[in-house]
């Protein structure tokens, strides 16, 4: 059942930042966006991909700007053959070569120097509520450049690499401790994945692992120790996303608590006999 259905109270629009904005299928976001309560401000370097997203959704107010986001600094931005594992990292070819189906996805055929653009100096992102990360390699980097912005930001979903797969790239103990440094709590993984290793193969699948995990992406939410310091309209988006993008009913009703003592408008046992009455 739908978040507003349980809690009979109007719910308000959201802004979604989406950094690597590739059409790459439904985004996590998409629940939201498909009921016609978010935004999406996206970015994607790759100008034809950019382009395609603008003439994609030019009908649903969602804005796409052809930029590498980061921490401003100046650098080169490698192409690869299959677009979405372009970066600003130089792959890490020794390493990605002895996996099945992957080395062959990252080979660079032209690198161009940019200037990166921090998050925090652009104006179109401001009292953003969710931030997506899919940068091969560079999430660290952008949140470096974000600490303004992830003051609002309540949820952040991201890309993380547990082994070099770009040359020098931080990996997912890096991103974690940034997050934590910035606020937020690890809430879980939503998908983790890798390759076989060369020769093996199973079931013909050079896809499917079958024991080396590569990359994940990992959800992370302001820390529910200190809910009580959050806005009221905040907590409010932060119990819809929960609720809408990730089934988190347990920490949706915490944060409806933290919602409640601050209006007094006793939601959490409305959405709590709701939710309960429908598993």
């Amino acid at each position: 059942m739908s978040f507003s259905r349980l809690i009979g109270y109007p719910l308000p629009s959201l802004t979604f930042i989406d950094v690597g904005a590739m059409n790459l299928g439904s985004e996590p976001y998409a629940p939201l966006v498909d009921q016609g309560l978010g935004r999406v401000i996206g970015f994607e370097p790759v100008i034809e991909e950019c382009n395609r997203l603008n003439e994609l959704h030019r009908c649903k107010g969602h804005q796409y700007l052809a930029c590498a986001v980061g921490d401003g600094a100046k650098g080169p931005f490698n192409i690869c053959n299959y677009p979405m594992t372009s970066s600003l990292f130089q792959p890490n070819t020794p390493l990605v070569q002895k996996f099945q189906n992957l080395g062959n996805l990252m080979e660079v055929v032209r690198s161009s120097e940019i200037v990166t653009r921090r998050l925090d100096d652009i104006p179109e992102v401001a009292e953003a509520d969710y931030l997506k990360m899919d940068a091969q390699g560079a999430e660290l980097s952008i949140l470096c450049g974000a600490a303004e912005t992830l003051e609002q930001v309540m949820i952040v979903h991201t890309e993380v690499e547990f082994v070099p797969l770009y040359v020098g790239q931080p990996l997912f103990a890096d991103v974690d401790t940034e997050l934590r440094r910035q606020g937020f709590s690890f809430h879980r993984f939503t998908g983790i994945a890798g390759r076989p290793f060369k020769p093996f193969m199973q079931n013909g699948d050079p896809n499917k692992s079958i024991s080396q995990q590569l990359w994940a992406d990992a959800v992370y939410v302001k820390d529910f120790m200190r809910f009580a310091e959050l806005p009221v309209s905040k907590l409010l988006k932060l119990a819809i996303m929960l609720h809408e993008l990730y089934q988190s009913y347990d920490l949706c009703a915490l944060a409806l608590e933290a919602f409640d003592e601050k209006t007094g408008f006793g939601l959490q046992k409305k959405y709590c006999a709701g939710v309960t009455a429908q598993t």
